[in-house]
């Protein structure tokens, strides 16, 4: 094979030490080679990373079924013809060759993936110290509005500027910290606090929720009904809340000054609570619902034309599912909408039945 470069090893010694300072392609391993015995010499070197993609050809009559166990990838006859012989040598070398490209794929590929977690961490690391950095401001700027509209000097024309400024401040913030938790979420970082949740309590999550949307809700009509004696839902009250306050938000985003916006929890069966939020704003087209609840996405059709990222949506459903719950919307174009959670109830617990005990 005058294209083959070869080198010759004396003995099996020899090729121990030297074979993974020059890698070969195909070793020819001759069973009446002097030294150690192959078959354990092989066994150690199959184990080096080095030599991953050389291919090991035992030669011989006697022995050659103990360098098959010990991991040779062909046998051969030393009474073989020499063109069987270069045949043979010639196959391995093509094998070789390809395991050596598939390597090479695969360390290109797990580069171009550390690469991408790289750039992630980084956008991670920005999202995070640019939501941070921006909270702070605009919640100093919400309250600065406040005492201004407090100021009774404040004539009726400049309140109403007060006001679209506050809602205006009001939705930068929900904006921040949905991205925030989004990215959370997505990184598994958001541990939720669960805690037994009664009617009462989400009566006063709803109302919470109502009051994080800001004034913008004072010329929607809203109406809130929270069936009484519901079992108990396992879930974050903080996080459910903000997946209202942001139902809620759009809600009000997708009315007009009047509309009707109804929010209610119920039984869902034996085994959750859903949670509705409907509204008779101008609906969503059918062909945005199925990507509605995915980052950067948002229906078409709005009657206020304000920006949006799309990540409030996103956070309810990826909050809901961390619950063990699911939510989807109903709408029709000029019917409004409705958007629907469940939340599974609370497993049987002792501190369930310690509660029960305190009161009875």
């Amino acid at each position: 094979m005058p294209q083959a470069d070869i080198r010759y090893v004396p003995d099996s010694d020899t090729l121990l030490r030297e074979a993974h300072v020059y890698p070969p392609h195909v070793a020819l391993l001759y069973t009446d080679t002097p030294g150690a015995p192959l078959s354990q010499v092989l066994g150690i070197l199959r184990q080096r990373s080095e030599l991953l993609s050389t291919q090991w050809l035992a030669v011989g009559t006697q022995g050659l079924g103990e360098l098959l166990v010990a991991g040779a990838d062909a046998l051969i006859s030393d009474s073989s013809p020499a063109e069987a012989l270069a045949l043979q040598v010639g196959t391995m070398l093509g094998r070789a060759q390809q395991h050596r490209d598939t390597l090479d794929r695969v360390a290109n590929l797990q580069r171009r993936i550390d690469d991408l977690e790289h750039e992630e961490r980084v956008r991670d690391q920005l999202v995070h110290m640019l939501v941070h950095d921006l909270k702070n401001p605009i919640s100093a700027v919400m309250g600065l509005l406040e005492v201004v509209d407090d100021d009774s000097r404040i004539p009726k024309d400049a309140r109403e500027l007060l006001k679209v400024a506050r809602d205006e401040a009001q939705h930068l913030l929900h904006l921040t910290v949905n991205m925030l938790d989004v990215r959370k979420i997505q990184a598994g970082k958001m541990n939720l606090r669960r805690e037994l949740m009664f009617s009462p309590m989400f009566a006063e999550v709803i109302e919470q929720a109502r009051g994080d949307v800001g004034s913008g809700l004072r010329d929607r009509v809203i109406t809130v009904q929270v069936a009484q004696n519901l079992s108990p839902a396992d879930a974050d009250p903080e996080i459910l809340r903000r997946v209202l306050a942001n139902l809620i938000s759009n809600a009000l985003k997708h009315t007009s000054s009047g509309g009707q916006i109804a929010i209610s929890v119920q039984q869902d069966g034996a085994e959750a609570i859903r949670i509705s939020v409907r509204d008779n704003g101008e609906g969503i087209p059918a062909d945005d619902i199925p990507n509605l609840f995915a980052a950067f996405e948002q229906s078409r059709l709005t009657l206020h034309g304000r920006f949006d990222t799309g990540m409030g949506l996103a956070f309810c459903k990826m909050a809901v599912e961390e619950h063990g719950g699911r939510i989807w919307v109903e709408s029709e174009r000029g019917h409004g909408a409705i958007f629907s959670l469940v939340l599974p109830l609370a497993q049987d617990s002792d501190d369930e039945d310690d509660f029960v005990e305190l009161l009875s």
